[in-house]
């Protein structure tokens, strides 16, 4: 009998992207207002994700991860480069929450740019968790497509990570999990 090899976690910080570079690596982050968005290549089972705290471009022009449109672009571009095919890629979308009461919307325009930037280029969208007003944390499984999201309150976000209690539960490509 071979025994799988064991889930291996990568984190995703904000203003960062990552590419799963095994199949057991399964890329982490935590979300307030910021987006994370998830791409593979179902085929080829090869994907990764980005985290971004604005949208659009850089107005400086140095080109920043921080910013979601070179964030984007960095993502789909290294998956190119891994062998993905364009035609292929799936996404999946998940934060921007307005997690403080009356500062401005942050959360509401990430997601507005992340959907636009998916219809944009031709990408199919197959799962989401979009908005509200709770954080998130997301395990996101390249080589299957599986997602599992825990809503957080900004405030337990410390906490919640540090759980040693917590499982995260299987959910089949494409379906998001909220326990």
């Amino acid at each position: 009998m071979t025994i799988p090899p064991r889930e291996e976690l990568v984190h995703v910080i904000q203003g960062q992207f990552r590419l799963a570079e095994k199949p057991n690596q399964v890329l982490s982050t935590l979300l307030g207002s910021c987006v994370a968005a998830c791409m593979r290549d179902p085929v080829l089972g090869i994907g990764g994700m980005n985290h971004f705290l604005l949208p659009g471009n850089d107005p400086n022009s140095t080109n920043n991860v921080k910013y979601g449109a070179h964030s984007m672009e960095q993502l789909v571009n290294a998956l190119l480069r891994r062998g993905a095919v364009r035609d292929r890629l799936e996404a999946q979308l998940f934060g921007g929450a307005n997690i403080v009461q009356g500062l401005t919307k942050i959360g509401d325009s990430n997601c507005a740019f992340a959907r636009q930037f998916i219809r944009d280029e031709g990408f199919r969208l197959v799962g989401e968790d979009l908005g509200g007003i709770r954080g998130r944390k997301v395990r996101y499984k390249p080589a299957t497509g599986q997602v599992v999201i825990e809503p957080i309150d900004a405030l337990a976000a410390d906490t919640a990570t540090r759980s040693p209690t917590r499982k995260a539960p299987a959910v089949k490509s494409g379906e998001v999990d909220l326990f």
